[in-house]
């Protein structure tokens, strides 16, 4: 688990949780600060119970929030894996029971990335694949009626194209990384000709593991009718081909459809992922984000 050793505002935290109903052991609590839209917290209830809470960070994450709990109410009986149940939902906290295994991926003390999965696992490339293509046979009307965002393929592709411009109007883009991604852009090949709902940000961080198996899926708040992609995205660039080709494999089993350029479509959204953190950068207004989405938009800068 993800930890630092106590936080500096732990009477904060506990007076947080007390106020919603949860007496949280005080030597209990751990934070992870990883979150950009949430910092989260870890604690044992009176009661020996565990628990995670979520603490917005900005008011603007508020409104997605509650979609996001409407949504993990759909897909919770739908999914072989387990999501949250929120059990506290408040615009100052939300809480649920601490779900069933560790962190594929983690921040340790020391702010070192610590991988508690093999990315070359064929039983996590499996069980990926299997949750992945149960996600994605939800039914889309269904989900759109918790009001996540809904796009069609020409939609995401057409918001993209807006996105990379609006981030070149405020940052400057190397050349090449320019070049690449209008050339993915403009290539049709690459891009799916329907769309699903996804969670939008399948990762070990966001993935919980058990004997090398997917036991949860955290974090929904980027859930969407959008690109099938997004959700093979990371397993596409961080695992061994074999890996890949495996969880390919139970996700077109279990339903999921696949195209003739998914993979390299995967490796071109992945690359263009400095596009949305410039976008958050200029959301946010924080100085450090711009200053981060600036080096990693025009890598040459920092040299």
């Amino acid at each position: 688990m993800a930890t630092t050793t106590p936080p500096a505002d732990l009477d904060d935290l506990l007076a947080l949780a007390s106020a919603h109903g949860l007496e949280l052991e005080r030597s209990s609590i751990r934070t992870e600060e990883i979150g950009l839209d949430f910092r989260v917290a870890f604690g044992r209830g009176s009661d020996g119970a565990d628990w995670v809470l979520r603490i917005p960070r900005r008011a603007d994450v508020l409104a997605r929030a509650d979609v996001e709990g409407r949504l993990l109410a759909l897909v919770a009986p739908r999914l072989d894996v387990a999501v949250p149940e929120w059990r506290v939902h408040s615009p100052e906290l939300i809480a649920y029971p601490l779900l069933p295994g560790v962190p594929g991926l983690s921040i340790g003390v020391d702010g070192e990335l610590h991988w508690n999965i093999d990315m070359s696992s064929t039983a996590y490339a499996a069980s990926l694949g299997d949750a992945v293509a149960q996600l994605h046979r939800i039914d889309a009307d269904a989900a759109a009626a918790t009001g996540i965002e809904v796009r069609s393929a020409e939609q995401v592709r057409a918001a993209w194209r807006r996105d990379l411009d609006r981030v070149a109007e405020s940052f400057r883009i190397a050349p090449a990384l320019w070049e690449r991604w209008n050339a993915w852009l403009a290539e049709d090949d690459y891009w799916p000709s329907r769309t699903v709902l996804t969670h939008g940000e399948i990762y070990p961080g966001h993935t919980l593991v058990e004997s090398e198996q997917v036991s949860a899926i955290l974090d929904w708040t980027t859930a969407s009718i959008g690109d099938p992609a997004k959700d093979l995205m990371f397993h596409r660039v961080s695992a061994p081909p074999e890996a890949f080709e495996v969880a390919l494999d139970h996700y077109v089993r279990g339903g999921g459809q696949v195209w003739p350029r998914l993979a390299e479509h995967c490796t071109e959204m992945y690359s263009a992922g400095a596009v949305g953190y410039g976008l958050y950068a200029l959301e946010t207004g924080e100085s450090a984000h711009r200053e981060a989405a600036a080096a990693a938009l025009d890598p040459a800068s920092e040299a």
